[in-house]
């Protein structure tokens, strides 16, 4: 009898505790989204000012003939080849050399430091502004690029000798362009 009893205590205890609704829970802090906001203010400044010192270097150079590329960054040739319409595209491999500036030209890499380079084209993690220019060149041109610190190494820097959101010069030859299967013959 005495086993009954528990037994229908336990059983109306379960029965009234799932029938209860639970009330959700608050989160702890709640996000107003000024962050973000705030996040965003600074970001766009940051643009700004970089945009803003680009430009200065565009004016002061009216001789050279920059081009907005339509990713955000300018670039201008140094050597340019007309005859040849073949540019880097995915499942080529790119060869080139380059050489990596501060924005007020300072030398942070020399073409020494970083040759030889060898990209599969889409399918290598490098600079964004690199991943994009060197598609639009031809083999055995010469191009300066300006590019803004998002499509250079950003907020983190290169852990070297790039710095937090630090805008780059890069002049890239591109010394050859193979199919991926033809390069790996090699």
């Amino acid at each position: 009898m005495k086993k009954t009893i528990i037994a229908f205590l336990l059983l109306g205890a379960a029965i009234t505790g799932c029938s209860q609704q639970q009330q959700a829970r608050q989160p702890v802090n709640r996000s107003s989204g000024t962050f973000m906001k705030e996040s965003i203010e600074r970001n766009k400044k940051l643009v700004a000012n970089e945009e803003s010192r680009i430009d200065s270097i565009i004016k002061s150079n009216p001789a050279i003939k920059y081009i907005a590329s339509d990713k955000g960054f300018w670039y201008h040739y140094e050597t340019e080849v007309t005859t040849d319409t073949i540019t880097p595209k995915r499942g080529d491999v790119a060869y080139f050399d380059y050489e990596v500036k501060d924005i007020s030209g300072n030398l942070i890499y020399s073409e020494v430091e970083l040759r030889p380079q060898e990209y599969y084209v889409d399918k290598e993690n490098i600079m964004m502004g690199l991943r994009y220019g060197i598609k639009l060149m031809n083999e055995g041109e010469k191009v300066t690029f300006l590019f803004p610190s998002h499509m250079g190494y950003g907020y983190h820097g290169d852990n070297k000798k790039i710095g937090t959101n630090e805008p780059l010069i890069c002049t890239v030859t591109l010394n050859d362009i193979k199919p991926e299967k033809q390069a790996k013959q090699n």
